[in-house]
């Protein structure tokens, strides 16, 4: 069985680093395994870059001859679409290539545009989609609702790499370090988690970090002058090393308007730093709160501060925490067992 991947870029963000992932890790008797994307700083990390095929970020119309001789010379079977725009092009790909009866996989990693009109979205689900992978069950029942056919969908769990989010033993440091880790976007609302850092400017061993770039860099750093927490909140832009930032805090927020069942939880979990997150999409699949993370069912300042203080004050809850995490990241969210699962949706 040949397989081509696809996705709209290779920029920094939780479905390209799946999609890395994958590609890293896709190996098989019997399978043959092809990708396809548009360029970003991940292009470095593909492993199989012979089967690699940059596509324009602009020339669609180019991308869809290229990819139809593609798909006649190494006789693709299944085409795994990674975004919306992916599975448009697998559909036109699979109309134009109707000779090998191509079988269309979806992996559905964020909200799209197109859920604004639920039987458009679902009738081109049903009609286009031969199946879909659904990151968590919470969004399995979104798509349900929408009515998109259940048959049609399996959940397979976004998956760490263990061996590059390796566990770290915490120490308790007179600084408490908190941190955030996520595109500098509105959904991600940094607005919140630099109101946090603000609510607790007074207290002295405590600072605040923000890892990732994005459209928001300029009001977020114009909030921060407004708030007088310069020297409480440093912006550290884009970090190579996302596995290092999150082993140097002593606590990860996520503070997003929505979710569907982010990567970075799992990673901090992995590697031993407490989660400290809204309750949105599949976040609880994960995550309960008390026991492998801390969870706050509204964006309220003063929530978020009470579960940083109780993670700061008592250290047998932190350790409890983290192992706990650790434990439940290794059973249900790894690598390995997100390629097996990959494997038998084809």
């Amino acid at each position: 069985m040949n397989v081509l991947m696809l996705t709209d870029k290779l920029t920094m963000g939780g479905a390209e680093n799946y999609f890395i992932k994958l590609e890293n890790k896709l190996t098989g008797t019997g399978f043959r395994f092809y990708s396809a994307a548009g360029g970003g700083e991940l292009t470095d990390q593909i492993a199989h870059k012979h089967n690699f095929m940059e596509l324009s970020r602009k020339n669609h119309i180019l991308n869809i001859v290229r990819l139809t001789r593609h798909i006649h010379k190494q006789g693709i079977d299944v085409i795994h679409a990674n975004s919306l725009r992916m599975v448009l092009y697998a559909g036109c790909l699979r109309g134009l290539t109707w000779k090998r009866k191509v079988k269309i996989v979806y992996t559905k990693h964020n909200i799209t545009f197109l859920e604004k009109f639920p039987k458009l979205f679902s009738t081109l689900m049903n009609h286009w989609v031969t199946g879909i992978i659904t990151v968590s069950e919470y969004e399995k029942r979104v798509l349900v609702q929408y009515g998109v056919k259940e048959e049609k969908m399996t959940t397979v769990y976004n998956g760490v790499d263990l061996e590059k989010f390796p566990f770290s033993e915490k120490s308790q440091l007179e600084v408490f370090k908190v941190g955030i880790l996520a595109r500098l976007s509105p959904e991600k609302n940094h607005s919140l988690f630099l109101d946090i850092a603000a609510a607790m400017k007074e207290e002295k061993d405590f600072q605040f970090y923000i890892a990732g770039d994005g459209p928001e860099r300029v009001s977020i750093q114009e909030k921060i002058q407004k708030l007088g927490i310069n020297d409480r909140v440093t912006l550290l832009g884009e970090v190579k090393e996302p596995h290092s930032f999150i082993q140097s805090m002593d606590a990860l927020l996520l503070t997003s308007e929505r979710e569907v069942f982010p990567m970075v939880i799992l990673e901090a979990m992995a590697t031993g730093t407490p989660v400290i997150t809204i309750n949105k999409g599949g976040i609880s699949e994960a995550i309960a709160d008390g026991e492998t993370g801390m969870m706050v069912n509204s964006h309220c300042v003063k929530a978020f501060c009470e579960k940083i203080f109780s993670l700061k004050s008592n250290w047998e809850l932190r350790k409890t925490i983290i192992l706990a995490a650790r434990r439940k990241v290794t059973s249900n969210f790894s690598s390995t067992q997100m390629v097996t699962h990959t494997f038998e949706q084809y």
